[in-house]
């Protein structure tokens, strides 16, 4: 099956679910929670059964994995993650930041359950800008029918870098370290609150790099692909190869992958974790220093 036809299909259902969160938006909807912090919104559920019901109708024999709980035809050639919503809190306390995520996984026969398959097409629709980025395996990556590429930025120090934060044991997180050391060593550090947008950024060269903890497939299958298309690179914070299950992200634009990994592997052997210090011991460091 074409990659362009999937792209293409794919386009145009996450267009008509941005429409409808663009009108869940205007008036406003109310928050529920799947865990603890975890939010969820009548929106959701709308976009991701608008999808399900336009995926179905388009390909019948693809499976669907949907983040609000569509699991269906999982066992089939082509896969779809689906994330109806990625910046959920952005979304409910009206933060302009969200999107719908569409990735094609094609998985040949004989592949386990926890293997992956080759995503062979993926599309992020972010609605109030109405910026469709498109990938197709072996074609490039698209804005708006435009291609785009990685930025480039050679040095981390001229580099502007995102991240994100997990919504729940955020106290067993080591990423406000990382946070850290990235803002002292890059031009700046974003936190935008949808995984998928910032992977796009990736592509389009908007950032030069971004990292994550505790991400889903459906956060990351088709920016996985943009990413890639545009010319950059995504692996796990080590440099080893990335799959759909990765509880992280690596993604950069190539050029700067290795500094920033130098880092990581530096703050996972407990180098660069030293304790920030306070406004009183900041002052004095500062007198002393001044002649």
């Amino acid at each position: 099956m074409s990659e362009f036809l999937l792209a293409g299909v794919a386009e145009g259902i996450a267009r008509e679910a941005g429409a409808l969160l663009r009108e869940f938006y205007a008036k406003g909807v109310a928050m529920e929670y799947k865990g603890d912090v975890d939010l969820v919104t009548e929106a959701d559920r709308a976009s991701e059964a608008l999808i399900k019901a336009r995926l179905s109708e388009a390909f019948p024999e693809h499976g669907i994995y949907g983040e609000e709980g569509t699991r269906e035809g999982l066992e089939r050639e082509f896969r779809w993650y689906v994330d109806p919503l990625d910046g959920t809190t952005n979304f409910a306390h009206g933060f302009p930041v969200f999107c719908v995520v569409l990735g094609c996984e094609r998985r040949a026969a004989g592949l386990s359950a926890d293997e992956d398959g080759e995503m062979v097409a993926g599309v992020i629709y972010d609605p109030l800008r109405d910026e469709a980025f498109v990938a197709e395996r072996g074609k490039g990556a698209w804005l708006n029918g435009k291609r785009i590429h990685v930025s480039k930025a050679k040095t981390l120090q001229e580099s502007l870098t995102g991240t994100g934060f997990p919504s729940s044991k955020r106290h067993e997180n080591p990423n406000v370290h990382f946070y850290q050391e990235m803002t002292l060593r890059s031009h700046g550090v974003r936190r935008a609150g949808s995984a998928a947008l910032d992977l796009a950024y990736v592509a389009c060269g908007r950032l030069d790099g971004y990292w994550e903890f505790k991400l889903n497939p459906w956060d990351t299958s088709a920016g996985y692909l943009l990413v890639e298309e545009a010319g950059g690179t995504v692996t796990h914070f080590d440099g080893g190869k990335f799959t759909l299950d990765s509880r992280e992200v690596f993604a950069t634009n190539g050029l700067i992958k290795d500094e920033m990994q130098h880092i990581f592997t530096e703050m996972f052997a407990g180098r660069g974790m030293e304790r920030i210090p306070t406004p009183a011991e900041f002052r004095a460091r500062r007198e002393t220093s001044e002649p």
